[in-house]
């Protein structure tokens, strides 16, 4: 079971009734319990910790990609910190521990960066970590001990990484749903193929938590190195709508990932892992690099984007001609698409339908 104290002092509202009532506040909150970087002897950050005069709005779930350790201990774990903060900051070049908080294989909870574990509990500003690229300023980071892109979730991580996320959700006001994976928003397999396929069950179990429904989110896909189908046709289109030379084949492979991967680079999506141990991750796609390359298509249009959204759309079992051609077949079917997957019906493919047909 999870170590937990109680904390007095409520919770900072995020939303204010005409009243003047928050509307989510609860005036006391079990928290767990958490060593702060004074407890278990961080360096001095660098330089000034930023806090953000603002509530984080997401969480974002990491992985350390290091060892499955056996080693349970209060001290591993804090052992663990330490090295986590020396390669952060010897070579990673930053000025403190880049997560707010880290989760050993043992359930122990940490302080990552400097001042997290303070304003958390106070529950109205932020700490800017340096985990997620430009969500960083919106999210909080969570480094989970281990490498998960096969092995089980130790029980006594799951259950407080639950504890962890339901307290920030508590405290800052966060929707359930907005639990993310690394993943989602860089080219990584942070945090791991098993560790990431249980973000729903993870949602579900804050939510409850919480008492409050969840919405899973729409997310981008990973494209992994060997990866084939609709997904991947759709990309090398869209790339070829932006004026890059390569095969329309179906298939993630040489050519492909080189051209995916400058433009993942060109956007941020893609640079120093926040694990404890960087690790080679070539041929990877997806997250911001979605972002920055699907364009807002319509009546009218014609060329290689539209010929990726008919591929998706006939993927999905859905008729219209392949001719790259936005006639009124395809305006149809878009329609169609939106209303079944309860989108504003527009029949216009933006940011939220492209995420929708590559789902």
């Amino acid at each position: 079971m999870a170590r937990r104290v109680l904390l007095a002092g409520g919770l900072a509202a995020t939303a204010v009734g005409v009243s003047g009532v928050p509307v989510w506040a609860s005036s006391r909150r079990a928290a767990p319990e958490i060593a702060s970087t004074s407890e278990w002897g961080a360096r001095e950050p660098s330089s000034p910790v930023q806090v953000l005069d603002q509530r984080p709005v997401k969480i974002v779930v990491h992985h350390t990609a290091t060892p499955n350790s056996e080693d349970t201990s209060k001290e591993h774990a804090v052992s663990l910190a330490r090295q986590i903060q020396d390669f952060h900051m010897d070579s990673n070049g930053w000025i403190d521990t880049g997560q707010n908080f880290t989760n050993s294989r043992g359930g122990w909870l940490l302080e990552g960066r400097h001042k997290s574990l303070s304003v958390l509990t106070a529950g109205d500003q932020h700490v800017l970590g340096a985990h997620a690229g430009e969500q960083n300023s919106v999210s909080l980071g969570i480094e989970n001990e281990g490498t998960y892109t096969d092995a089980a979730v130790p029980d006594a991580l799951w259950d407080s990484l639950v504890e962890l996320c339901s307290y920030m959700v508590a405290q800052y006001g966060i929707e359930p749903g907005e639990i993310y994976g690394h993943r989602d928003f860089m080219a990584t397999e942070c945090p791991g193929e098993v560790l990431y396929g249980r973000l729903p069950e993870l949602r579900e179990a804050v939510g409850a938590a919480a008492g409050r429904a969840v919405v899973q989110p729409a997310v981008w896909p990973l494209l992994k190195a060997g990866a084939a189908g609709p997904r991947v046709t759709a990309l090398q289109l869209l790339l070829r709508d932006r004026g890059e030379s390569l095969p329309v084949d179906g298939v993630f492979g040489g050519r492909t990932q080189q051209v995916a991967g400058r433009l993942a680079g060109e956007l941020g999506a893609a640079g120093v892992s926040c694990s404890a141990t960087r690790v080679p991750e070539p041929g990877l796609f997806g997250g911001r690099g979605w972002d920055g390359l699907v364009p807002v298509v319509g009546p009218g249009a014609s060329g290689d984007a539209v010929r990726a959204a008919q591929a998706l759309l006939i993927s999905g079992g859905r008729y219209v001609p392949a001719d790259a051609r936005f006639a009124d077949r395809m305006v149809a079917a878009v329609r169609e698409f939106q209303a079944s997957a309860g989108l504003a019906v527009s029949g216009v493919v933006d940011r939220a339908t492209w995420m929708r047909l590559l789902a």
